[in-house]
């Protein structure tokens, strides 16, 4: 049996992309207020593994679960994109004339705001989790208020679903990655098989470093499919990039690495791992 940690509740997105991920195996949830207990939970026992969101297509990158990841020493083996789609639940007594409150995370109150901007007589509450916010509402009878969570944790709760499909965007996609203590990712996923990688580094501060880089993966034909940078604290105007690559050949992109690294000031291979799929 996998134990898994992920941020939020039963029925959370991140438990969905887990039991999606891991299709077929036992796993365990193991639920985390936090991003940072969840990296507590490996660094007290190297069997477990971590499901976090890293990004969304609508809202963009996660920057603090950058750092997270870079800090806590784990390793990246696999990643899976999930489809988002956000229902408005309700305790079963309540009904559109009776709900007041609509209570959710806010990220995914920010994907649903045109759903809210078209009903004005809803006040938008912030909460930890969606899922958490559906549990909360039917824990304490809480008349009068709804949430926004994915159709699967209504139902987990007993809450009756007014509407389905509420986000503003239908392709709206969050991408979680897999992480585990690095002694344990050549159980996770067969190096041989990779053909993605995630990587972290800083550059001096001078022309063209960045184009260098660049350069020398396309040589490789290694597809850079993400960079992100994030200032160094302390050091003005130098910057950490982050940044995805795709390859369909190992020894290439090997190469490629032994290349670029002389020219970073430091370079991190967060992690090797196999493209993810996408669910629905």
């Amino acid at each position: 049996m996998k134990r898994i940690a992920i941020q939020g509740r039963i029925g959370s997105f991140h438990d969905i992309a887990a039991h999606l991920y891991f299709e077929g195996e036992q796993v365990q949830i193991i639920c985390c207020a936090t991003f940072e207990e969840v990296y507590d939970n490996i660094r007290r026992d190297p069997t477990v593994i971590g499901m976090t969101a890293i990004e969304n297509t609508i809202a963009g990158s996660l920057l603090h679960n950058y750092e997270l990841l870079r800090d806590s020493g784990t390793t990246v083996v696999g990643e899976h994109k999930l489809h988002i789609k956000h229902c408005l639940c309700c305790l079963p007594d309540d009904d559109w004339d009776t709900i007041q409150e609509v209570h959710s995370h806010p990220v995914a109150l920010m994907q649903c705001r045109g759903f809210l901007s078209s009903h004005p007589q809803f006040k938008a509450i912030e909460t930890e989790d969606t899922a958490g916010a559906a549990e909360n509402i039917m824990a304490h009878t809480m008349r009068g208020c709804a949430a926004i969570c994915h159709a699967s944790a209504a139902e987990l709760n007993g809450m009756k679903v007014l509407e389905d499909s509420i986000e503003d965007n239908k392709h709206n996609f969050t991408r979680f990655l897999v992480v585990c203590d690095p002694r344990k990712a050549d159980f996770m996923r067969p190096l041989d098989k990779t053909d993605k990688s995630s990587l972290v580094f800083s550059l001096p501060h001078e022309e063209g470093s960045l184009s260098k880089i660049l350069t020398i993966l396309s040589f490789y034909n290694i597809n850079l499919t993400k960079i992100q940078s994030l200032p160094i604290i302390g050091h003005e105007w130098e910057y950490l990039f982050y940044v995805d690559v795709t390859y369909n050949n190992l020894i290439r992109y090997r190469q490629s690495i032994d290349a670029i690294t002389p020219l970073t000031k430091e370079l991190k291979i967060l992690g090797e791992y196999q493209n993810g799929r996408q669910t629905n």
